[in-house]
């Protein structure tokens, strides 16, 4: 998927075999749905190779959920580029990761974190504490904006930006230029990584009308960043270390 992941535990490491099939996981969606691989299932039907209807029914399953949250985001995440290519890049690497905890979780794992390219899942604690996750600034990217913590049922973290990848997100209708409508980068923390992956795209591609939905129907927490360097956060993080009392 052109990133790294990493598995902290916080007692001692479970067996090889737990291992092995998380590892494996990754690896299995990695082959069918990355598109820096030319020779992924997901890449033959963006070039036209295979037709959708006679993918796997895995593919055709996450495509469905994608258009789901199109639907469920008024069309702010969607799973087709401009050119009408299919790109499930927005909710394969967060589908992953929910089925990696779901191998975990049977095997009984209780204190562990999931970092998969900056977006985060975790359960349980660190000696006893909240998982804490620092937030990179995107003006500095050596620094942090803040440091948030995975509590009770909310446990997943993501984050979508432009500090590191450019504006690689397809953003939806005129943008004020400058304005704090325009976000540079937003963090989500929910209770499942694919809601909190989701949103975090879908309220970078659609400004603040998409923050003010978003917060309305889901239970999620918002950090923003506007493109003038404004910060927001909703109520829940808004006595986050490193920032401000609002």
């Amino acid at each position: 998927m052109g990133t790294t992941v990493s598995l902290r535990f916080a007692g001692a490491l479970p067996g090889a075999a737990v291992l092995h099939a998380v590892e494996a996981g990754f690896d299995d969606y990695d082959r069918r749905f990355s598109l820096y691989r030319p020779d992924s299932e997901l890449s033959r039907v963006a070039r036209g190779d295979l037709a959708l209807r006679h993918a796997s029914a895995e593919l055709r399953e996450r495509y469905a959920d994608a258009l789901e949250w199109r639907s469920r985001t008024a069309g702010a995440f969607t799973p087709h580029r401009p050119d009408g290519v299919i790109d499930l890049n927005g909710i394969v690497k967060a589908s992953a990761m929910a089925a990696a905890a779901d191998l975990l979780d049977t095997a009984g794992e209780a204190d562990w974190l999931l970092n998969v390219g900056g977006d985060i899942l975790g359960r349980g604690t660190l000696a006893g504490a909240p998982w804490s996750i620092g937030i990179a600034d995107p003006a500095d990217r050596a620094g942090l904006l803040a440091t948030l913590t995975l509590d009770g049922d909310r446990c997943a973290l993501a984050t979508s930006g432009t500090a590191e990848r450019g504006e690689h997100i397809w953003r939806r209708g005129p943008q004020p230029a400058g304005g704090a409508s325009v976000y540079r980068q937003v963090t989500v923390r929910a209770t499942d990584i694919i809601t909190a992956d989701v949103l975090a795209t879908a309220i970078l591609a659609g400004g603040r009308e998409q923050l003010d939905d978003a917060t309305a129907r889901f239970a999620i927490d918002v950090l923003t960043v506007a493109a003038d360097g404004a910060l927001t956060a909703t109520p829940r993080l808004q006595h986050a270390r490193g920032l401000s009392p609002a």
